[in-house]
């Protein structure tokens, strides 16, 4: 492994404590590191710094963009190092060679969509099963870290239903489960209701949902509106939601916020709530990846 990343340009685009980890052991493995928007950290001082995201990335040959991902428009809100900087991926991206690899947490549609064009080797990290799956302990602690804080009661014995049943939602429904919460799981899927059946949990076809409003926590872990003013303004006003899913959510937090309903849009929970733990995952996977992803393209050159 250190002998494909060894002298490697890579650069980093953005971060939270999970990816200073990284950071720090892509260098330990002899990486060329070019970092945006990091602190400054003892363990990050042989790499080199950038404000310009445009000039980090010349030359490189990968490019990892942030867990936490972008916003709509493609950028990253520096949150440590130089706080508050904005970093434009859609302009990095379009001074990337062709075949470069671009890791990123979830991919926007302008940024699967300015990779394709590009012809970038696109890596969404979350859709990584390895990552997905052991990423899922840290996302469900946090989401029901979210929830006690923003309840009064406890979480045993509480009426909590759980949209989707994913890597996510199968975790999220377990703890609950272990936590004494009586458990409900909404999908779509039949397969989804009949192993959520098998763990424990009530099962709820989504189409079922309008009847059921005797929920107190609710988590959502569907990137969807599943959610809509129209199922909210029947809930009680003490309900709290708790939305896991990617940007936007699968809630109308506008009408939530309206009808007087605590509805918390809780992103990033791994970098948040256990970031050794998630950055443990990402040493672990990433720099393997990466070592494969350089070594088909140069494979690739080869032939």
């Amino acid at each position: 492994m250190a002998g494909q990343l060894s002298s490697t340009p890579v650069t980093m685009l953005g971060c939270d404590m999970r990816e200073v980890e990284l950071a720090a052991a892509l260098l330990d493995l002899g990486a060329d590191l070019r970092l945006v928007g990091f602190p400054e950290d003892e363990r990050l001082k042989r790499a080199l710094h950038f404000s310009d995201a445009r000039e980090a990335v010349r030359g490189t040959e990968a490019v990892i963009a942030p867990m936490s991902s972008t916003d709509a428009a493609g950028r990253v809100t520096a949150h440590m190092g130089d706080s508050g900087l904005v970093i434009d991926l859609t302009d990095a991206i379009a001074l990337l060679a062709s075949g470069t690899p671009l890791l990123i947490g979830v991919a926007r549609p302008i940024i699967r969509g300015l990779a394709a064009q590009y012809n970038l080797r696109l890596v969404e990290m979350a859709e990584i099963p390895e990552i997905a799956i052991l990423n899922s302990v840290p996302t469900a602690e946090g989401a029901i870290q979210v929830a006690m804080e923003n309840t009064e009661i406890t979480i045993h014995n509480s009426r909590c239903l759980v949209m989707g049943f994913g890597r996510c939602g199968t975790t999220l429904a377990r703890s609950l489960l272990a936590l004494g919460a009586r458990v409900t799981v909404c999908s779509r899927s039949a397969q989804d209701l009949a192993g959520a059946y098998a763990l424990g949990c009530e099962p709820l076809p989504i189409t079922g949902l309008s009847a059921r409003r005797d929920f107190e926590i609710i988590f959502n872990t569907i990137p969807a509106m599943v959610l809509p003013r129209s199922y909210l303004r029947h809930l009680e006003r003490g309900t709290v939601i708790v939305d896991i899913a990617s940007g936007p959510g699968g809630t109308d937090f506008a009408a939530a916020e309206q009808l007087g309903l605590k509805a918390i849009h809780a992103l990033s929970l791994p970098g948040r709530v256990a970031p050794k733990t998630a950055a443990a995952i990402l040493i672990k996977t990433i720099p393997r990846l990466l070592e494969n992803l350089l070594g088909e393209e140069e494979h690739g050159s080869e032939s």
